[in-house]
C-alpha cells in the first residue's frame, strides 16, 4: 500500500542532475561568448574603433616654394563621428622630417593643412585632404613621389588623455 502514494510520473534523480549540468553549460558558453564579443570590440578606454585609409591626391607635386601641391586624401571607412574640435593630424615625409597640420583656411601658414567637411564632425566616408603649406614635398633628381606617413590623432578633452587612432602610409605622387 506504500507504494500506491508514490508519483510514477516525476523524473529520476539522475536524469534531472544530468538535465541541471546540462543547462549549466549551455548558459556558460553563453555567456563567455557574449563577454567575450564585448571584450574583442573595445580599444582600450571606449569602445570607438576607427579605420581610416589614404590615397594619392589628384594633381601633381612640384618643387615649387609658392605652390600649395595637394598630396593625399585620407578617407574614414570605420568609426563613429569624430569631433574635428578633437582631430590631430601629423605628416612624415619620407621617415624623416614630421610636422603637425593645421585646419586648412585662408590665413594658413602651417607646413601642412588639412581639409574639413562643413559640418562639425568628421563621418564616413568623407575624405580629408591634406596639402602642403610650404614646400614639405618635393620631386628631387630620380623621384617623382614622396611617401607620407599620416597620424591621425583623437585630442583628449578635460582629463582624458590625447591617442593615437591611426597612421596610415600613402604615396604623394608627381
Amino acid at each position: 500500500m506504500n507504494n500506491e502514494n508514490r508519483n510514477e510520473e516525476a523524473v529520476s534523480p539522475v536524469i534531472a542532475t544530468i538535465l541541471m549540468v546540462a543547462i549549466t553549460v549551455v548558459l556558460a558558453g553563453v555567456l563567455y561568448v557574449w563577454a567575450s564579443s564585448l571584450a574583442g570590440d573595445s580599444t582600450g578606454d571606449g569602445l570607438d574603433t576607427y579605420q581610416f585609409e589614404g590615397r594619392d591626391a589628384a594633381g601633381t607635386i612640384t618643387d615649387d616654394i609658392n605652390t600649395q601641391d595637394d598630396l593625399v586624401y585620407v578617407k574614414m571607412t570605420q568609426g563613429k563621428d569624430l569631433s574635428w574640435s578633437q582631430v590631430g593630424v601629423s605628416v612624415t615625409v619620407d621617415d624623416g622630417q614630421s610636422y603637425e597640420c593645421e585646419k586648412a583656411s585662408d590665413n594658413n601658414t602651417a607646413d601642412c593643412v588639412f581639409t574639413q567637411s562643413d559640418g562639425k564632425e568628421w563621418d564616413t566616408p568623407y575624405e580629408m585632404m591634406i596639402s602642403e603649406g610650404t614646400n614639405i614635398c618635393a620631386p628631387s633628381s630620380g623621384k617623382e613621389f614622396c611617401t607620407l606617413e599620416v597620424t591621425i590623432t583623437k585630442i583628449g578633452v578635460g582629463g582624458e588623455d590625447s591617442k593615437i587612432l591611426q597612421e596610415v602610409k600613402a604615396i604623394a605622387e608627381a
